[in-house]
């Protein structure tokens, strides 16, 4: 064991310390460890909601979408979503066609997003489909010939609709008669009823066949929108290039992060705002660190002077409070980290916070704890820790044993 480590741990540990000494040393590992615990738990919410709220979007919804801007729609889909679809890195590629129309049962009314599918293909890659919690997703038409709609768990409880229900669906896209533009109006049969986990599309959305959207709205067919699902997320805004580039002029792709992009720059900022403001427990903490060795040099004063007169080298004696101060650094962060890490752990298989998923689309508080997170506040933490002992090392080093000694 080293000189320096051995001095240090003695006057870490010695029972002869004062009170008010061990009392703030003990505050300034409870420093360490509450700012090391509270950013670690804090980074993994942010975490969490970032990663929960993408899984569930990128379930339901597109990752690149092709668009033919300033047309009726997209006429040879069915051949370009074959072609397009043979891309490499293309996982699945859907025509829909969306539109918004007013749903009616039992004398109550709201407004809903309809999309327009291929059932077989859209099965395959959209999660929605796959999550009927009453009903089947099966569209076939009934035995009088009504088209099938499937709707969010959400709406449906909203205006008491189960499986097996009849539902008015208006389009404003209207037909023209003598009396001049009507609103397009039809019955369809609840088939099933979805629950996506993702707020809003359970309470505002719903499926049906691409003819069926395309007769209530009225048009040939054709549809607005060609969805692509891609082997790598991360990878869309690269694979929206070389698709739109495939399809030819006046298509135009974007991608999930361009359409969300406001949503994910705020949880970009909530983290970096949460370290910054969070970080600051730890510098408070490193302040203490400085009062411990600043009050250890002072107390023991006489005890350096003794040793720099047998030999001590002064920076044998700095090493002695650098050491002293890492060492209170590294019990309150791994501390930190241990608290910090258990709790996210049990925050997040308990559910121990609950959610209004209609505020923030989940139901609960989700903790992803990410290594390298740790890592790096381990780091900052034993930094501001070691940065703090400079002065009172400093001092110790600067210490003149004949004058401390003189009267002795």
């Amino acid at each position: 064991m080293k000189f320096e480590w051995l001095v240090a741990r003695r006057y870490l540990r010695s029972p002869h310390r004062p009170a008010v000494l061990r009392l703030v040393t003990l505050l300034a590992v409870a420093g360490v460890a509450a700012g090391v615990g509270t950013l670690v738990i804090a980074l993994a919410m942010n975490t969490g909601f970032r990663q929960t709220i993408q899984d569930r979007l990128l379930g339901v919804t597109a990752h690149v979408n092709l668009t033919r801007p300033g047309t009726d729609g997209l006429r040879d889909y069915r051949a370009l979503a074959e072609e397009l679809g043979a891309t490499p890195g293309v996982r699945a590629a859907t025509p829909a066609i969306y539109q918004t129309v007013l749903l009616s049962a039992g004398g109550r009314a709201r407004g809903i997003v309809l999309k327009g599918i291929d059932p077989e293909l859209e099965h395959r890659s959209n999660e929605a489909l796959r999550r009927v919690v009453a009903g089947a997703a099966d569209f076939a038409a009934d035995a009088d010939g009504m088209d099938a709609i499937l709707l969010g768990r959400i709406l449906a409880q909203e205006l008491k609709i189960g499986a097996g229900d009849y539902v008015t669906l208006t389009s404003p896209q209207g037909r023209l008669t003598p009396y001049g533009m009507v609103p397009r109006s039809r019955r369809f049969r609840v088939a099933g009823i979805f629950d996506s986990g993702f707020y809003d599309y359970d309470a505002n959305w719903g499926f049906m066949t691409l003819g069926a959207a395309q007769g209530l709205a009225g048009t040939s067919d054709l549809v607005n929108v060609i969805e692509f699902r891609i082997e790598q997320a991360d990878r869309a805004a690269e694979l929206a290039g070389v698709l739109a580039r495939k399809a030819g002029p006046g298509y135009s792709a974007t991608t999930w992060m361009e359409e969300n992009r406001a949503l994910f720059r705020a949880l970009r900022l909530e983290k970096l705002v949460t370290t910054l403001f969070i970080g600051l427990i730890t510098f408070v903490a490193g302040l203490n660190i400085l009062v411990v060795l600043a009050m250890t040099v002072s107390d023991k004063a006489r005890d350096i002077a003794v040793l720099m007169a047998m030999g001590a080298r002064r920076e044998q004696v700095r090493n002695i409070f650098i050491l002293q101060g890492l060492a209170v650094g590294a019990v309150g962060t791994c501390a930190g980290l241990v608290a910090g890490y258990g709790i996210a752990w049990a925050a997040d298989s308990y559910r121990l916070i609950p959610l209004d998923p209609q505020v923030y689309a989940v139901p609960f508080v989700p903790f992803h704890p990410n290594g390298l997170d740790g890592a790096w506040i381990a780091a900052a933490a034993l930094a501001i820790s070691v940065a703090a002992t400079f002065v009172p090392a400093r001092s110790a080093a600067r210490i003149l044993p004949v004058e401390i000694l003189r009267y002795e």
